[in-house]
């Protein structure tokens, strides 16, 4: 039979598992999105581009819309038409929120398990003899 304290302690494991449980519902709705997602980074690039008279010589950089994103251990750069950046972007953003959703459903899940073994813990009783 279970102490006063033990019961206590699981009716607060239970609790927090609930709360862990709901908070997982939430981060899945990301998951569950239909959106289009776009591995990347979106952001201005200014560069020279190397011809001894041009403007750009001079301070006044070029400047372009461009994804990168990381492919098989190699940076990948992609100049993005001037009509699409706002498309891409968005697309990009949805990606970090999917990625940063992934990552917590892998923290809710290690907190529901350990959650689970202190449970169990406090439930077990040692085999008759």
């Amino acid at each position: 039979m279970q102490n006063k304290r033990d019961r206590q302690e699981l009716s607060r494991l239970r609790s927090t598992l609930r709360d862990r449980l709901a908070e997982l519902r939430r981060v899945l709705k990301v998951v569950f999105g239909r959106s289009v997602l776009v591995k990347g980074n979106v952001y201005e690039l200014a560069r020279k581009c190397g011809k001894p008279n041009c403007i750009c010589t001079r301070g006044e950089l070029h400047r372009s819309m461009v994804l990168t994103w990381s492919e098989k251990g190699k940076s990948r750069l992609l100049s993005i038409p001037s009509g699409r950046v706002v498309e891409v972007k968005k697309k990009s953003e949805e990606y970090l929120r999917f990625r940063r959703a992934r990552a917590r459903v892998t923290e809710i899940h290690r907190e529901i398990l350990g959650v689970m073994d202190r449970i169990e813990k406090l439930r077990r009783e040692e085999p008759l003899r």
